[in-house]
């Protein structure tokens, strides 16, 4: 749930309310009728990239990152992006510089974590591998060797290696401090 205390539009103090068909749920609401103003607090759109290049699925590490975990290619879907097939092929040239040969989508998952819907593709690539902005290092598994994380996007790598005849084992995440 987000931190707003006060409405974005009139400034007035927010309070928890429940809406129609949503009872259940309280939501930071303006009490100004006239504002009307309601938090819905709805998920991002996220895409996320299966690359597969030279025969080998690339994991990238962000720099924000603590812990030397990898991941798929990911990005915010952006208002100004034609599609989500066009946001993912973006995604993969500003992180890895690389050229997608292909779009194919492998599913939709919930990362509730951060709030966001993932949208994941298989996106064949090729070029030179040059590293964003963003990211810090990246590795290459052979889709026999991959594993997976239980979660959102590691979900979606499952999914693919599943349907390129592996079956991938789960990694184990780290136990959350308490």
């Amino acid at each position: 749930m987000t931190s707003y205390r006060h409405c974005p539009l009139c400034a007035s103090p927010l309070s928890l309310r429940g809406h129609a068909g949503s009872l259940d749920v309280q939501r930071p609401t303006c009490p100004d009728e006239a504002c009307g103003f309601i938090h819905w607090d709805n998920p991002v759109p996220v895409v996320a990239a299966v690359v597969e290049h030279e025969g080998a699925i690339i994991l990238a590490r962000n720099k924000a990152w603590t812990a030397p975990f990898y991941a798929l290619i990911t990005g915010f879907l952006e208002k100004t992006d034609p599609s989500p097939d066009e946001a993912v092929a973006r995604e993969v040239k500003e992180e890895l510089d690389l050229d997608a040969t292909g779009v194919h989508f492998i599913g939709h998952y919930r990362f509730e974590r951060q709030n966001q819907i993932i949208l994941a593709y298989h996106v064949p690539a090729t070029g030179v591998i040059t590293l964003g902005e963003e990211l810090s290092e990246y590795k290459r598994i052979a889709p026999e060797k991959a594993r997976y994380w239980p979660v959102a996007t590691g979900l979606a790598l499952r999914d693919w290696l599943r349907s390129r005849g592996f079956d991938p084992q789960a990694m184990e995440l780290p136990a959350k401090p308490s």
